[in-house]
């Protein structure tokens, strides 16, 4: 094992995200950074440098110099990995120029503007075997790999339905017309892409559905809603989903739940019970079996009942609180493994998985469903 250098593009000053991925990187202190190119004005990226501690001689004024520029130098000092914290549009091109030149990637979601570019990474990751992982933060979460882990063991018998929602109120009002940086561009076509709140939220949620029942979503019918005055992109929607195996699903995202947060909630019935888990207590997951009393299974490192994938997840003692920065934190550690399994031609272990390429790219396809089944009113298949 080396510890992984790192070379981050966007996340400076103004950036929420950047700082969330920086703190998760560091956690498990098997990755540091190096360098980066962290705004497109590069005072910002300057001052972000020197916020950072920084070499001034590492912070570059474009990502295009930062890949060029570090892949001259010899391999004990140049960055390992690339983290992409951009907007959606400019995610594409500095993940491609990464993987050229022959770094990993660990990216934001969602995975690029839109499928077609999504494809092209996934082609380009396939030809050049690299690492890449997407940020789909919540698989990341100990009692979501449990619920996985149930499901997968049968522990609920053949699944029959799913119900996932996503609820925010941060844009109940119109913020994107104050000078909020993030709302700005979040809700901008041009920057986005074609989903807003489905691109925004909903390609987590799908991407829930599908992780913990290793169902893929095969087709849904959807209504998409815009309730900010003038708002470009959509704020909300609806949409029925059918799985593999005939399972039936409905899926909800709202960026104008007034009052709520990021409450992200998923349940699954099967022919013999239920499991229920929510991001606002990600430390339980209940377990529903019919005709017996609801078990609560909770997270923590001594909690020998928890499967091996779950616990080798966990990071604290039972009772002390899991939160979003460890779930992050999973996915770069689980990352890191990955890129020295790579360099010394070893195989994973699937108890220290992450969401790869081809889970952003389906993310993408999901959100290119939404957006054309909600403007034909027909079921589209994915």
């Amino acid at each position: 094992m080396k510890k992984l250098k790192m070379g981050m593009i966007g996340g400076g000053l103004g950036s929420f995200i950047g700082a969330i991925h920086r703190n998760a990187a560091f956690l498990d202190n098997c990755i540091e950074l190096v360098c980066g190119s962290f705004s497109s004005d590069f005072k910002n990226s300057i001052e972000t440098g020197k916020n950072l501690y920084l070499n001034p001689d590492r912070v570059y004024e474009s990502y295009e110099q930062m890949i060029k520029e570090e892949s001259k130098l010899d391999s004990g000092k140049r960055m390992d990995i690339v983290s992409i914290v951009t907007p959606n549009h400019l995610h594409f091109d500095p993940a491609l120029k990464a993987l050229e030149h022959g770094f990993p990637v660990i990216i934001d979601k969602p995975l690029t503007f839109d499928s077609l570019q999504a494809k092209t990474l996934v082609d380009k990751v396939n030809e050049t075997g690299l690492p890449f992982a997407v940020t789909h933060t919540y698989t990341g979460y100990p009692m979501v790999k449990e619920a996985k882990n149930l499901i997968s063991s049968g522990k609920i018998g053949d699944l029959r339905k799913v119900a996932v929602e996503y609820p925010q109120g941060w844009l109940t009002s119109s913020l994107e017309k104050t000078d909020n940086k993030q709302a700005s561009w979040r809700t901008d076509p041009k920057k986005s892409g074609k989903g807003g709140s489905m691109g925004d939220i909903g390609t987590h949620a799908a991407n829930m559905v599908e992780y913990i029942t290793g169902k893929k979503i095969i087709k849904l019918l959807a209504k998409v809603n815009v309730f900010g005055e003038g708002r470009l992109l959509e704020d909300d929607g609806n949409v029925l989903i059918t799985l593999e195996d005939s399972i039936e699903g409905n899926l909800m995202t709202s960026q104008i739940a007034t009052g709520e947060e990021n409450d992200l909630k998923i349940r699954v019935w099967g022919d013999n019970g239920g499991i229920e888990w929510k991001h606002s207590s990600p430390n339980t997951l209940l377990l529903k079996l019919d005709g017996k009393p609801n078990q609560i299974y909770r997270s923590g490192v001594d909690n020998s009942y928890l499967s091996e994938f779950s616990r080798s997840n966990c990071r604290t003692p039972s009772g002390h609180p899991e939160g979003f920065i460890e779930a992050f934190a999973n996915i770069y550690r689980n990352f890191s493994y990955s890129v020295n399994n790579y360099r010394n031609s070893k195989i994973d272990n699937p108890l220290f998985d992450y969401p790869k390429v081809e889970e952003g790219y389906r993310g993408m396809k999901f959100i290119d469903a939404v957006i054309e089944s909600s403007k034909s009113s027909t079921w589209i298949n994915i």
